[in-house]
């Protein structure tokens, strides 16, 4: 069993100390929560648990503590893919939910698995999800001042079950300031796909992850025999004609875990029971 998260780009511990200390002690601890969840959870379970832990956490833009768009407003996205039947749920710029995660995981469920703007708003009602508003103060502030550019932020789990079962799950608030409407990768299999072979969760700019197919790429190149490396190599040195800005993590069928990012900042942590890695 292994489990690996992210929590996005542009991280304030680069130039804050106490920052960098408290997202380091949250990813680990998330990790190793989620880990242990893992033990008697499936993978598909375990990374709704650790994005929804992701979520809850205002240190990441996603959930509680998502950027602001330019109207204003607070629109989320989430998808969820499973490995083992590769179906895929995502919800689209939804608002006033506490975790987007929890109700593409309920789309998983319906034929019509990914739903966008009111749509998912509408539905997440109609499931039991209270109105919650996700702002907070720093948020807002930034808002106001339009001081938001370091926002492009994403939570993400990627897991591997004890029946050798993969999924991957992954959330974000925004980039902070984007025209109503805009669509990020989290919730398209540019930014989240999962098969037997291997699962894969991005974070960075949507724009260019969509541009790159970059979790599908990674994704299918395993499953046709490249290693995880190869795959990221190969995937990421294609991102470099139009300088792509984007960051992942997967999990292979073995077991094997890989992360890279283009411009390092991505913050991560991973945890298989007895080793633990994290990066802030």
């Amino acid at each position: 069993m292994k489990l690996i998260i992210h929590g996005g780009f542009f991280s304030e511990s680069s130039t804050n100390h106490e920052t960098k200390v408290a997202k380091q002690e949250a990813l680990l601890r998330i990790a190793k929560d989620s880990y242990n969840y893992l033990q008697t959870h499936s993978a598909v379970e375990t990374v709704v648990y650790a994005v929804s832990l992701l979520e809850d956490d205002e240190l990441f833009n996603a959930g509680i503590g998502s950027q602001i768009q330019s109207d204003g407003k607070i629109r989320m996205s989430a998808s969820l893919m499973d490995g083992a039947t590769e179906k895929f749920s995502g919800v689209i710029n939804i608002e006033d939910v506490k975790n987007p995660i929890q109700v593409a995981q309920v789309l998983m469920k319906v034929d019509d698995r990914v739903l966008g703007g009111s749509g998912a708003t509408n539905f997440a009602r109609q499931h039991g999800f209270e109105v919650f508003s996700t702002e907070i103060p720093q948020r807002r502030k930034e808002y106001e001042d339009k001081l938001a550019a370091t926002g492009t932020g994403t939570v993400g789990c990627v897991a591997l079950d004890a029946n050798g079962n993969l999924a991957a799950a992954t959330s974000t608030g925004g980039k902070g300031f984007e025209i109503p409407g805009r669509i990020s990768d989290s919730a398209t299999v540019a930014g989240n796909y999962v098969n037997q072979h291997c699962g894969v969760s991005l974070t960075g700019v949507g724009e260019d992850i969509v541009s790159g197919a970059v979790a599908t790429k990674i994704v299918t190149r395993v499953t046709d025999g490249f290693t995880l490396e190869k795959a990221f190599e190969k995937t990421f040195a294609e991102l470099k004609p139009y300088d792509g800005f984007a960051g992942a993590i997967a999990i292979d069928k073995n077991g094997n875990m890989f992360h890279l990012d283009s411009h390092p900042s991505m913050v991560f942590a991973s945890f298989d029971g007895e080793n633990e890695e994290v990066f802030v």
